[in-house]
């Protein structure tokens, strides 16, 4: 099994094929996090599924300008896009002199990150993950946001599985110390 960094790097070099690949490889986990995260309010416009396909489409017709810093990067790429396309949404089903709330673009309704740590907590979460570095943002995003097992990170990551958890345990401490001051 070729890792998503792999397959990016094919597609760079011109290897159609391997575009197949990276999104069977993706999709499975993207949906996973993706779940919930059209607000209520504008799931009669659109579904998920749709939104998940929209971002996936945008995320390789890009391959040439997307730049793979770290493995995981591609993940934080297609969550970010993801979430740009839900703020749009909202920005769109707004009614006129109404502003739409940002905030619920990253406030899932049925997510196990909501319901771990509270919707309250979401925004201390996102302001915490903004502080990582990208390699331990992208540890987070792939253990909590896209439900990634500790053997899936570290096949994707080409690690031991130990060693995903020790990163991610300094990750997560960083993170609960920062939401703490």
């Amino acid at each position: 099994m070729h890792t998503t960094d792999f397959l990016l790097r094919k597609i760079q070099a011109g290897d159609d094929s391997a575009k197949a690949s990276l999104i069977s490889r993706v999709l499975p986990a993207f949906n996973r996090w993706a779940r919930g995260r059209v607000p209520l309010r504008c799931r009669a416009v659109v579904d998920t599924s749709d939104l998940v396909q929209t971002s996936i489409v945008r995320a390789v017709a890009r391959m040439d300008q997307f730049e793979s810093r770290h493995p995981g990067a591609f993940f934080a790429y297609l969550r970010q896009i993801m979430l740009n396309e839900v703020k749009e949404l909202l920005k769109r089903e707004s009614r006129v002199g109404e502003t739409a709330d940002m905030d619920e673009a990253e406030m899932p309704v049925q997510d196990a990150l909501a319901v771990s740590v509270g919707r309250d907590n979401l925004i201390a979460y996102e302001q915490a993950l903004a502080t990582l570095s990208v390699e331990h943002q992208a540890l987070v995003v792939m253990r909590f946001e896209l439900g990634m097992s500790f053997v899936e990170m570290a096949a994707e990551l080409e690690e031991p599985a130990d060693n995903v958890r020790i990163r991610l345990a300094r990750a997560l401490k960083k993170m609960a110390s920062y939401m703490e001051s």
